[in-house]
């Protein structure tokens, strides 16, 4: 009983660290010099304008894919988390709930 109440405190604490999610749509991907680049457009949210973003990870990762044209969830993860040395994102599917699906990668986000 106390190993189960102990995972699931790791399971929420988990979940409310990685809280920054947004939909985004993802424009094209292309791979150059062994790395993946992907232009997407996060839209206007309150008052905050609509965003361009690239996002970019090294081929060889396997947490790297070129993911298809199309809207995605994107998860922002806490400052020094991740594998690159920037601000770290994930990308899930449009339905998938971000606590219990797999992801489709991990990259490095850069704001335009």
């Amino acid at each position: 009983m106390k190993k189960a109440l102990i995972l699931l405190v790791l399971a929420v604490g988990m979940n409310a660290i990685a809280q920054d999610k947004s939909t985004i749509t993802v424009k094209s991907s292309e791979t150059s010099g062994g790395v993946v680049m992907v232009a997407a457009i996060q839209p206007a949210i309150g008052d905050q304008a609509k965003l361009s973003l690239t996002l970019h990870c090294n081929k060889e990762a396997s947490s790297c894919k070129a993911p298809d044209p199309g809207t995605y969830i994107m998860v922002r993860l806490p400052k020094n988390w991740g594998m690159y040395d920037c601000a770290n994102v994930d990308l899930y599917p449009p339905t998938a709930d971000p606590a219990s699906a797999q992801k489709i990668g991990e990259y490095c986000l850069t704001e335009k």
